[in-house]
């Protein structure tokens, strides 16, 4: 078996044996599986693998640069506390969540960043109305509190339908013509890798530029409600589904976050225990990565049968958010505790802060 490092204590067989399928791939040559692991399509959630001369579009996912924001601000945690069920209500309104998108364009200058005629077909369709759209899921805005009772905005989101369409292009054409998962790649040096490689990096930076446009808005609804603003020189973006080039091999992260050595980075839990600001310590047997968040503990249909509402609504006292059958999937319950989660990657990164939600947003 070629070079892995397992960091998950609580992985089934079909995580596993999904791991270690990728790395019996012959141009992988080496692997680690964050503490956060579990089941996905082709590569499980949580892994990172090293491949020579090949990039899978299916091991970066559909959700190119899905990812993480967060910022530091100077509102006052109990002004936000007493105006956050009005902050709750502004946010959904200047937000489109889950399928919903803008009406009309986002501005943003992109003429600049090299991308090819599938791309420039998305931007002209719809693309640039998805910008500040947050998507469903697990994708969240949250403004919590740290231990100094500063108080933060962190998003989770990703290239919204752009990324998923992109993905889906280039699936098709790795699996020979059919629309499907699989260990299917391109050599890095062809003409299709290279396109892939150019409207994956455009992928990056358009999901990176949807989370400052939704943290834009959401610091502009709180200043309508508290004095305040966000400290924009601080500010953390890390993304957890790319293909990157390091030391002649391409890494891939799929649900997992980059942490070089002194790289900070967010990871979060659930709707109720928050998330940690971090700072990696660049650790190579992790392939320099981190875990993306606590992992899925229960399966979206599962979660739906197994956790009551009533559990649900006691487990989310003291924090305003959505908390309904349509947001029962995401009920804290649906989640590996993170504290157990974090202490497995202590060799990956070094704790800032502990961020407890006020308020949730969900799609």
């Amino acid at each position: 078996m070629k070079s892995h490092k397992i960091y998950a204590t609580d992985l089934d067989n079909a995580t596993l044996d999904q791991f270690y399928r990728a790395l019996e791939q012959d141009f992988s040559v080496r692997g680690a599986l964050m503490p956060d692991a579990h089941l996905g399509y082709s590569l499980p959630i949580g892994a990172v693998i090293a491949t020579s001369g090949v990039i899978l579009p299916s091991w970066v996912g559909y959700d190119i640069g899905c990812g993480m924001c967060a910022v530091s601000t100077s509102f006052d945690g109990d002004q936000v506390r007493r105006q956050a069920k009005h902050i709750f209500t502004a946010i959904y309104r200047a937000v489109p969540v889950g399928f919903s998108h803008n009406r009309s364009d986002t501005p943003w200058d992109c003429q600049h960043i090299p991308r090819t005629p599938v791309v420039d077909r998305l931007l002209a369709k719809n693309g640039l109305k998805q910008l500040g759209s947050l998507g469903s899921g697990n994708h969240f805005i949250e403004i919590g509190s740290d231990e100094s009772q500063r108080v933060w905005v962190i998003i989770h989101s990703g290239s919204r339908n752009l990324g998923h369409s992109v993905a889906s292009h280039y699936m098709k054409l790795a699996g020979g013509g059919k629309a499907r998962e699989g260990h299917f790649g391109f050599a890095v040096s062809s003409e299709t890798g290279c396109r892939y490689i150019k409207d994956l990096n455009f992928c990056l930076q358009f999901a990176r530029q949807n989370r400052f446009e939704i943290l834009r808005r959401v610091v502009t609804e709180m200043q309508q409600h508290c004095d305040g603003d966000a400290r924009w020189s601080e500010l953390i973006n890390r993304n957890h589904n790319h293909a990157e080039e390091k030391d002649g091999l391409w890494i891939h992260r799929k649900g997992a976050t980059h942490a070089e050595a002194g790289m900070r980075g967010v990871i979060p839990g659930n709707m109720r225990d928050g998330s940690y600001i971090v700072v990696g310590k660049g650790n190579p047997q992790a392939l320099w990565s981190s875990s993306h968040g606590a992992g899925r503990a229960l399966g979206r249909k599962q979660a739906q049968r197994q956790i009551s509402m009533t559990h649900f609504n006691d487990s989310m006292d003291g924090i305003v958010a959505r908390i309904d059958r349509t947001t029962l999937d995401e009920a804290p319950a649906a989640y590996k505790n993170l504290d157990t989660v974090m202490a497995r990657q202590k060799d990956l990164v070094t704790i800032l802060h502990r961020v407890h939600p006020l308020i949730n947003i969900k799609g």
